[in-house]
């Protein structure tokens, strides 16, 4: 057995006993129906101690497509199929009623179609952009999370990895310090964020003008600070960027790189009995970023035989962009949602993907009407765009860290994405996914792609 099996065994093997040592802290609930168990072990809601795993397993496809030219970083043309992987163990201890601490371990291996190339809303965010790091377990997160009350009112909370309370304070405030996802906690969407359960397109999931602090897999340190109330609520993050786009490695030093993230969030009595969340965005960024504009004007100098963002980078250069989040249910099985999201595109895309605009519409359908409840099915489009000094940057040849047909012949990115997730026994899910993606990279002279997918995921 090689060194990657061995990894993978292991990593297997921790999943089932940690989850095994959770659920035998306390004496075990009555053992649920198999058909509402949404996980493979039950877990107490009265041990100080958490433990669960996940194993998420994606392969998708896509035929032969259209392709007058391509360059580096395009998605390649001939049909081709790949397989994604992601294995998390997550751990939790309360120290107090109001305190904890919250470990997350993983192992992603596998590969995307294209590498990971040639499209902005890429079809599959399990995948890592840099694959030859290969699928050793990694340390993901690693938090202290504490709450302040501020009310004896108190509410239900569902325990997760993320949060061990089964109750809190209607207002309170939260603090988080240490390694997180900066979507953990912003842009949060009930209906479109979860690559396990639902859409599987970085710009569905996720708003595509986000550009968040993270490293190349997707994760940071920092800390946040959270007021919540009845009817609102508000967060703020400082976190850390990467040394260079798309990078491995953070930079420590704040006063030359760093990520201020502020978010709003109300949830008004639109519709009587109905859900509404309404939540607002902004963010900046201040790292060692290029600029579009600098590098077309080094290469019609003849400094440059191409247009290139690295010689034009400056430490300290910002970036700023905003978002709006919302999500409506609209019947008991029924809900909508919509992301709008814009960045100030003249600087480089740095840690997400190169998307400088992006408006989405979405929404999934319990399967209560055909006796499936746990069943879900939904559908949602996207269109994303660049600013103009990024596309004059590709147009002359310029590489981005996703993107770089050679050439480009303009046009916006459109995306339309279904699945339907059904679940098979306990915490085992099954999916089929479907993306059709129109100008892959921005690029009239490319495609149409059609990407079908299949997922299993497990819950523990």
């Amino acid at each position: 057995m090689n060194n990657k099996s061995q990894s993978l065994t292991r990593l297997a093997v921790f999943l089932l006993f940690f989850a095994w040592m959770a659920t035998a802290q306390e004496k075990p609930a009555p053992d649920p129906d198999a058909a509402g168990a949404v996980t493979l072990f039950p877990h107490s809601d009265a041990s100080r101690w958490w433990a669960s795993g996940q194993l998420n397993l994606i392969t998708q496809a896509h035929p032969d497509f259209a392709s007058r030219y391509a360059g580096p970083n395009s998605l390649p043309a001939p049909g081709e199929t790949k397989t994604s992987r992601v294995l998390t163990l997550f751990l939790g201890a309360q120290l107090t009623r109001d305190a904890e601490v919250l470990v997350d371990v993983e192992s992603a291996g596998g590969r995307g179609v294209g590498d990971a190339l040639g499209v902005a809303g890429f079809t599959n965010l399990d995948v890592v952009r840099n694959p030859s790091l290969g699928s050793r377990p990694y340390l993901a997160r690693a938090m202290f999370h504490g709450t302040v009350p501020l009310s004896s009112k108190k509410e239900r909370s569902e325990r997760n990895a993320f949060s061990l309370a089964t109750e809190q304070a209607e207002r309170r405030l939260e603090f988080r310090v240490g390694k997180f996802s900066a979507p953990d906690f912003f842009d949060v969407n009930s209906v479109g964020s979860d690559s396990h359960l639902q859409f599987l397109n970085w710009t569905v999931d996720n708003n595509g003008a986000y550009d968040y602090a993270a490293d190349t897999r997707g994760y940071t340190w920092g800390a946040i600070a959270e007021f919540q109330d009845r009817r609102w609520g508000a967060r703020f993050g400082e976190m850390l960027m990467p040394k260079v786009a798309n990078g491995p490695d953070l930079d420590w030093n704040l006063r030359r790189a760093r990520a201020e993230n502020a978010e709003v969030e109300f949830r008004p009595s639109l519709f009587k009995g109905r859900k509404s969340v309404v939540r607002a965005l902004t963010y900046v960024n201040h790292a060692n970023m290029g600029d579009y504009r600098a590098a077309v004007e080094r290469f019609r100098m003849g400094l440059d035989s191409r247009p290139t963002i690295e010689n034009t980078r400056q430490q300290g250069t910002i970036k700023y962009g905003f978002g709006v989040n919302a999500e409506q249910e609209l019947t008991s099985t029924l809900r909508a949602f919509l992301r709008l999201g814009w960045d100030e595109g003249r600087h480089e895309s740095f840690a997400y993907t190169e998307v400088n605009s992006t408006v989405e519409l979405g929404g999934d359908l319990a399967g209560t009407s055909w006796h499936r409840k746990l069943d879900k099915v939904g559908v949602a489009f996207v269109t994303n765009g660049i600013s103009r000094d990024h596309q004059q940057y590709l147009r002359l040849g310029g590489l981005g860290f996703l993107l770089g047909d050679g050439t480009l012949n303009y046009g916006r990115e459109n995306i339309v994405e279904g699945y339907y997730t059904a679940h098979l026994w306990r915490g085992f899910f099954g999916s089929f996914d479907l993306q059709y993606v129109r100008n892959p990279g921005y690029n009239r002279d490319r495609g149409p792609v059609v990407v079908p997918g299949v997922r299993l995921h497990l819950d523990l």
